[in-house]
């Protein structure tokens, strides 16, 4: 809902419940961690790509992040592989994000390490 004040050359208004709402939403989250993936990917060598590990209920998950994505109002989703090649895929509330970006030995040996934060932000975009 937005509330227009009929003067000439004013924008719209959103109700400031909606923008603090808006401001909560895994969209912007999204874009945070996209930009963090983004300068983090800045100082890898060619010979690492961004992982990421998690840590919930005593246990460790080290993955590979491949993609990410969002739903809105509040679900982040991780997309990647395991060292040993199995597909993982990590679905959290906003309000329970929590990881570690960590620098991952390239999978492919032959191939260029994957950098995904640019692909993210051109899709972002």
């Amino acid at each position: 809902m937005e509330y227009h004040l009929g003067l000439p050359g004013t924008k719209p208004v959103k109700p400031i419940q909606q923008v603090l709402a808006e401001n909560q939403y895994a969209s912007r989250f999204y874009e945070q961690i996209v930009r963090m993936i983004c300068d983090f990917e800045k100082e890898l060598d060619p010979d690492h790509e961004v992982g990421a590990r998690l840590v919930s209920f005593g246990q460790a998950v080290q993955f590979h992040i491949q993609g990410l994505s969002y739903q809105n109002p509040s679900l982040i989703t991780f997309y990647g592989y395991l060292e040993s090649g199995a597909k993982v895929e990590l679905i959290q509330h906003v309000s329970q994000i929590s990881f570690l970006l960590m620098s991952l030995p390239k999978q492919e040996q032959n191939e260029p390490a994957r950098r995904i934060g640019f692909q993210l932000k051109e899709k972002n975009s």
